[in-house]
């Protein structure tokens, strides 16, 4: 089964039977999210999805909602699937994380704008084209958003070098966090998985 494959209502369980294997999925899924994320610095994380990241919110979507209507269930495969890596990108949700709520709000207003600085880039090539919040704006005039969800498309020279074995690294290239994380050995084999 392909990784980037989009879900389909056939490959989703049903609330009772999602019910009885919750804790088993959850600990599986939540164990493959670990090795798909990368903590830039103390105050923002990207997490990678693919198909089981995205299953696993579209099923707890279900669960806490009470959907099991084919038409609510197709809204949240409409919402999530384009969360799935297409095979020359990687997907990302982006968590600019405080747990203080004023200063949280102080640096929401201070970092407008950052999602657009994020980058992902091969050794020895330029870096991928990012784009932020394809789906929705989620900054006002004033803040950014906490969470942003960002695709790193790569050209197919810079996913060659990284099937040869390049180095991956991914930042932030902006003065009011400058921030640049080598991926480790675990991250870059996962990702690895979302290039056809």
């Amino acid at each position: 089964m392909s990784n980037m494959r989009k879900l389909e209502r056939s490959d989703l369980l049903a609330l009772e039977a999602y019910a009885a294997q919750r804790q088993d999925f959850r600990r599986v899924a939540l164990a493959h999210k670990r090795t798909r994320t990368v903590h830039l610095g103390e105050h923002l994380t990207m997490l990678f999805e693919d198909r089981l990241t995205v299953q696993a919110q579209v099923q707890e979507m279900l669960r806490i909602e009470r959907i099991f209507e084919a038409s609510g269930i197709q809204d949240e495969l409409d919402a999530y699937n384009p969360l799935i890596p297409d095979g020359d990108n990687l997907k990302a949700t982006v968590l600019i994380e405080y747990t203080d709520p004023r200063q949280r709000a102080l640096e929401l207003a201070r970092l407008h704008g950052i999602e657009r600085a994020l980058f992902a880039q091969v050794d020895g090539h330029p870096r991928a084209a990012t784009f932020a919040d394809e789906d929705l704006d989620r900054s006002d005039a004033d803040k950014t958003s906490a969470v942003h969800f960002l695709r790193f498309q790569f050209d197919p020279a810079a996913i060659a070098a990284l099937r040869a074995g390049a180095g991956l690294a991914f930042g932030v290239d902006d003065a009011r966090m400058p921030l640049r994380v080598v991926a480790s050995a675990a991250l870059r084999e996962a990702l690895l998985a979302d290039f056809a």
